[in-house]
């Protein structure tokens, strides 16, 4: 649990925010597919060896929560201080609440398109993303686009996020869902046949995230009954 302090407008009074970090949000539990360059570079920027500015974007449902909550653990396991900020959570507090998290070492800022169109957020992410800078901190960033194709109102915002190494995640063909799939419920102790693999694949959506969502509401459900995981049990846990 990271806690995060902001000053209120009267100074007088202290907000504290539970932002957590998914305990399985990890580099090792990310399927790269034909990412594997990605993964690479945020630990460099961990590290201090790579870029300082990352801007991540992709489709909803293709990791970049994830990514970003790996590299905070990451951070972690190399004593490094790191704060993770999705945007669409705070978005309904002042954008003050960004005051003061400069001085982490790595800080990780989620769905920055949530806040197109909103002049004080966007004028708040712009000084921030400065002051990160000029401390010399590693700013890692995510939206579901690139930042010319986001509407955002302030130039100048586009032109720093565009400045920053800019990755897009390329989707995970069917077979590397099936793959992935088949590899995290093996890491789960649990057996998956590639027949029921392309049946989950088949029947549910197909965001990794869903997916991988499915997998874990199966496999408590497998537990409970001391079940396999066979296609008649699979129609019956998720109603398909």
């Amino acid at each position: 649990m990271i806690g995060c302090v902001r000053k209120m407008e009267n100074g007088l009074s202290q907000l504290t925010l539970g932002l957590s970090l998914k305990n399985e949000a990890t580099f090792e539990n990310f399927y790269l597919g034909s990412n594997t360059e990605v993964l690479k570079e945020l630990k460099r920027t961990v590290l201090g060896e790579g870029e300082r500015m990352i801007y991540l974007c992709g489709a909803r449902g293709q990791g970049l929560s994830h990514l970003l909550q790996a590299a905070c653990h990451f951070a972690h396991q190399h004593q490094f201080t790191s704060v993770y900020l999705p945007l669409a959570d705070l978005l309904a507090l002042s954008p003050e609440v960004l005051q003061g998290f400069d001085r982490h070492a790595v800080i990780c800022l989620d769905d920055l398109h949530v806040i197109a169109g909103l002049p004080e957020w966007e004028e708040a992410l712009f000084h921030f993303y400065n002051r990160v800078y000029d401390v010399g901190g590693r700013l890692m960033m995510a939206g579901h686009d690139l930042p010319k194709s986001i509407s955002f109102l302030l130039p100048d915002l586009v032109s720093r996020l565009s400045a920053a190494m800019v990755y897009q995640l390329r989707s995970l063909s069917d077979e590397e869902k099936l793959f992935m799939l088949i590899a995290r419920a093996d890491q789960r102790g649990i057996f998956l046949s590639e027949e029921v693999g392309k049946y989950i694949l088949t029947h549910c959506p197909r965001h990794a995230r869903t997916l991988l969502a499915a997998l874990d509401v199966l496999d408590k459900a497998s537990l409970a009954a001391k079940r396999r995981l066979t296609i008649p049990f699979i129609k019956e846990v998720l109603q398909i």
